[in-house]
């Protein structure tokens, strides 16, 4: 799926689109925390993937125009 999150955050990175993109993070760092708390199975590979999403997202964000 980091694929996708690339090719979502590059269209908003195109556009200029930082609300965007501060949803979409905002949303990651949630299920993040979510994904943390999670007890009876083991989510690791879960919390890697949305790890890496957040860095691809904050990364998209670094490259946006100052506002």
């Amino acid at each position: 799926m980091s694929r996708s999150v690339e090719l979502i955050v590059e269209g908003y990175v195109r556009l200029n689109d930082r609300d965007a993109l501060e949803d979409i993070l905002a949303h990651r760092q949630d299920l993040l925390r979510q994904l943390v708390s999670v007890t009876g199975v083991d989510p690791k590979q879960t919390i890697a993937q949305v790890s890496e999403e957040i860095t691809i997202i904050e990364t998209g964000l670094a490259t946006l125009v100052p506002e």
